[in-house]
């Protein structure tokens, strides 16, 4: 792939995508001709795509791009199978790649490490890449959130041996059902827990572990599986016997709490002060360290590196704090996600009350069906509040839920269920704020929330 780039021309349809812009801006950088259309792009996409020139001049799909010169079009999940630039491509007979499926083309010469798992995985990625980053070598990546000291969230090069790759598990275009993370074939996977999510893409419990082991099983000879041995279904697939595939089981990292900070015990190395905390985190860290080892990185390079990692964006981001309050924004939203962020704040703070509030987002958190899997999640808050907007219901075609089936499906009479995020705030702002720590948990905004501002309020 190291010909000369500046005549390659590459159409994205659905270019607003967060791993899709980044892909467009990596090629640009690279040298190649780069064009796209989107019907909807939102922030920080658009902004993102304009500085490199990038962002289509209106929106909509616009088969004249589509022409005989382009080399190939990439297609995102977000776009239909009758999309018209996807129809005129196939009409000329231009290849059409997913994402997935042109990484693995840019990367058919490097050792690829693939993170995958229901939770955990960003956070992971992230890790590794800090770790390579701070200790100069040379690396391409794919990872799905921003990460302190990378500008992009893909890079692709011809000089790098190795790329780390996120790989999930949902389908890898309208027209490829497969999981994404098979297309990168990787020699080595790192699978981080598996807990049901996306209820509307894996109906059952048994369709979702199934990908996993078909990840598993993918493994090449020489290739190593890591993966977290706590998890009960993952000790089943990870200690499976493959020929000539390593296994190689972690857990949580030997940890303690001092007055709100985490260290990690180590033996040769003494107690190395680390800024995230959770018991969660501590497993991220040791599969992440397993994937170093791997890579060539000594115990003492990975500690070095691992004590100045931040967090990837919006993982228990810290918006604000003072002597006696902590507020804490964090990505979580399926349940498995909830209960260990809950957990990890107050076990980092047990002497401070916990007021932790959720919201209700994805299309699996509000079917009432999967609604139950909420099950206890929030028990280690002393305040725990459940967010929702009715119009999400609506606008996803779900059957409507009531404060009551949320009490039940969490299993707490002292829910407090809000569907207006001003009384929301509301309800926060009357709280006590004396050694109390706040966290909030969503994929969405809990219903545009200006998360800064409530944070000044409380601290004031």
């Amino acid at each position: 792939m190291s010909q000369n780039t500046s005549s390659r021309k590459i159409h994205f349809i659905s270019i607003g995508g967060s791993v899709m812009h980044n892909l467009a801006i990596a090629l640009h950088q690279k040298g190649y001709i780069v064009t796209g259309s989107d019907d909807e792009i939102y922030e920080p996409s658009v902004s993102r795509l304009a500085k490199h020139n990038l962002l289509p001049a209106e929106t909509g799909w616009f088969p004249e791009k589509i022409t005989a010169d382009l080399e190939s079009v990439i297609l995102g999940m977000h776009a239909r199978e009758d999309n018209p630039e996807l129809k005129k491509a196939q009409e000329l007979g231009i290849k059409v790649y997913s994402y997935p499926e042109y990484i693995f083309e840019q990367s058919v010469d490097k050792q690829r490490v693939v993170i995958a798992g229901s939770h955990g995985k960003t956070t992971i990625t992230s890790m590794i890449l800090h770790v390579l980053n701070f200790n100069k070598r040379v690396f391409n990546y794919l990872v799905g959130a921003q990460i302190e000291g990378f500008e992009n969230m893909v890079k692709l090069s011809d000089d790098a041996p190795v790329i780390v790759i996120e790989g999930d598990e949902y389908f890898t275009s309208p027209l490829d059902r497969t999981p994404k993370f098979m297309h990168y074939q990787p020699h080595m996977a790192l699978i981080s827990g598996i807990a049901w999510d996306h209820y509307n893409v894996f109906p059952t419990w048994e369709s979702y572990v199934k990908q996993f082991e078909l990840l598993a099983d993918s493994i090449p000879k020489a290739g190593a599986i890591v993966f977290d041995q706590t998890d009960d279904m993952l000790d089943v697939i990870g200690q499976k016997e493959r020929a000539d595939v390593v296994s190689v089981p972690y857990e949580a990292h030997p940890y303690k709490i001092e007055n709100g900070n985490t260290f990690l015990i180590t033996i040769e190395n003494g107690d190395i002060p680390v800024l995230i905390f959770g018991e969660h985190n501590m497993k991220n860290i040791s599969g992440a360290k397993a994937i170093c080892e791997r890579l060539g990185l000594t115990d003492e390079a990975f500690y070095t590196a691992i004590q100045s990692f931040k967090g990837a964006s919006k993982r228990m981001e810290l918006l604000g704090s003072n002597d006696n309050v902590n507020i804490y924004r964090d990505f979580a939203h399926a349940p498995s996600k909830v209960e260990a962020t809950t957990a990890a704040v107050k076990a980092q703070f047990p002497d401070r009350k916990l007021i932790a509030a959720a919201e209700l987002h994805t299309f699996s958190s509000l079917n009432k069906t999967f609604l139950k899997q909420y099950r206890r999640k929030m028990n280690a808050a002393d305040v725990a509040i459940v967010y929702y907007n009715p119009l999400t219901l609506e606008h996803k075609r779900l059957e409507p839920i009531t404060e009551s089936d949320i009490r039940e499906a969490f299993k707490r009479e002292d829910l407090n269920v809000f569907t207006d995020s001003k009384k929301l705030v509301d309800f926060l702002e009357e709280q006590e704020w004396k050694n109390t720590n706040l966290l909030l948990m969503s994929s969405g905004t809990f219903g545009e929330l200006d998360f800064k501002l409530l944070a000044e309020r409380i601290l004031k």
